[in-house]
């Protein structure tokens, strides 16, 4: 079984890096079992193609623009992770949008996908994240675990 953990966005921009800042975090904590890859892809597009090919699960970590209040986590999976890109929070969700269109057309698909966001509170130019950001961390890494163990995968 191959499953990704791939947290996304621009640190440069406060809360927009919330996804690297959670699979950092991630990462400290946990060893990995095989076969479960930990990736900080920044604000990369079509150069994530080859690495998310093929995989059984990909769990994507992100700012995500729901019209809920700041700090807000949602959990989407499947279709509906698409459909989100289509109204984008920043470039590189178009990335990823165009990442998840080419592996459709490639027959190289994740067989399960899972978005957890959270609704940021700023992104102005800043390297750390909002009070209200910061605090949503935890959450969201005992996020990444719960889908972890969901698929029967555990973490030390």
């Amino acid at each position: 079984m191959r499953v990704m953990i791939l947290g996304i966005g621009n640190i440069l921009m406060s809360d927009e890096g919330i996804g690297v800042r959670v699979v950092e975090e991630f990462g400290r904590r946990h060893r990995l079992p095989e076969g479960v890859e930990l990736i900080d892809g920044g604000t990369s597009g079509m150069d994530m193609l080859d690495s998310l090919a093929g995989l059984d699960h990909l769990i994507v970590v992100d700012a995500v623009r729901s019209g809920d209040p700041p700090g807000t986590c949602i959990r989407l999976e499947d279709d509906e992770v698409p459909a989100l890109f289509q109204t984008r929070l920043s470039p590189h969700q178009l990335g990823l949008s165009d990442v998840l269109a080419s592996l459709k057309l490639m027959d190289e698909y994740p067989g399960h996908i899972v978005l957890l966001g959270c609704e940021p509170d700023s992104l102005a130019v800043g390297m750390g994240l909002t009070p209200a950001i910061e605090a949503q961390i935890e959450p969201l890494v005992a996020g990444v675990q719960a889908e972890l163990a969901a698929i029967g995968v555990r973490v030390e």
